[in-house]
C-alpha cells in the first residue's frame, strides 16, 4: 500500500527482456529482496539491487497494460515505497495497481487528462486520483476524464513536469469508491450508465449483498 508521495525521482538505466533496472537511491535506504516499490504508480518487486540501481522483473501483462511498455532508457519515473503503519498519510490510499491508461489533453499546472469511459465513474470533484503514482485532488470531471491542478513543487520533483500533449500517464482510481460499487451492485438500478466494474456480479442476484 502506498500514499501517492512520490519519495524520488529515478531513471530508467535499461530493459532487457522482462528485467527492468532502475537508477535510485533514496528508496534504497532500507531495501530487502522482495520488496516493493511503486514505479510510476506501478508496484513492482526487487529483485536485485546495488548502491544506486535496483532492478524488478516486469511481467508481459504489466508491459500491456501500463505504461512501462514503452518505458526507454533514461527516462525519468516516480518512485514511492510501500507506506510504514507510523508514517503519516499524505496522499491517499494507493495500492500501486493501475487501472487504466490515460493520455494528456493539457499539460501542467492545469494538468487535464483523458480517460477511458469504464473509469469516468470513479471520478467525483474534490475526490482522489493517482496519475504515474502521484495523488492528486480532482479540480473538475469532465466527459471523456478531469482535470488537477499542480503546485509547482510537485511538477518539479515527478513525471508530470516531464510530461506533454498525448504523452500517456499510469491511473489508478480510489479503491474506496470501486469497494463500494462492489458491495451496493445488487441494489443500484440497471440504468445509471457505465456498467459495473464487476457486471457478473450484477448478473448473479445470489452474490449481491442481503
Amino acid at each position: 500500500m502506498f500514499t501517492g508521495i512520490i519519495e524520488e525521482l529515478g531513471t530508467v538505466a535499461s530493459i532487457a527482456g522482462p528485467r527492468l533496472r532502475l537508477s535510485a537511491r533514496l528508496v534504497l535506504a532500507d531495501v530487502t529482496m522482495g520488496a516493493s516499490i511503486a514505479v510510476n504508480g506501478c508496484c513492482l518487486t526487487v529483485v536485485g539491487w546495488g548502491d544506486d540501481w535496483w532492478e524488478a522483473d516486469v511481467s508481459s501483462e504489466t508491459f500491456a497494460r501500463t505504461t512501462l511498455g514503452s518505458f526507454r532508457a533514461g527516462d525519468p519515473v516516480n518512485l514511492e515505497r510501500p507506506v510504514r503503519l507510523a508514517d503519516r498519510l499524505g496522499g491517499h490510499l494507493v495500492q500501486g495497481h493501475v487501472d487504466g491508461v490515460g493520455s494528456i489533453v493539457s499539460a501542467v499546472p492545469d494538468l487535464q487528462v483523458r480517460m477511458e469511459p469504464g473509469l469516468l465513474r470513479y471520478v467525483v470533484e474534490k475526490g482522489s486520483i493517482t496519475v504515474d503514482g502521484v495523488s492528486l485532488t480532482v479540480v473538475k470531471p469532465l466527459e471523456d476524464g478531469f482535470t488537477v491542478a499542480l503546485i509547482p513543487h510537485t511538477a518539479a520533483v515527478t513525471t508530470l513536469g516531464h510530461k506533454g500533449v498525448d504523452d500517456h500517464v499510469n491511473l489508478e482510481v480510489d479503491v474506496m469508491a470501486k469497494y463500494a460499487e462492489r458491495l451496493l451492485v445488487g441494489h443500484l438500478p440497471t440504468d445509471l450508465g457505465a456498467p459495473p466494474t464487476h457486471p457478473e456480479i450484477a448478473r448473479n442476484p445470489a452474490d449481491a449483498p442481503s
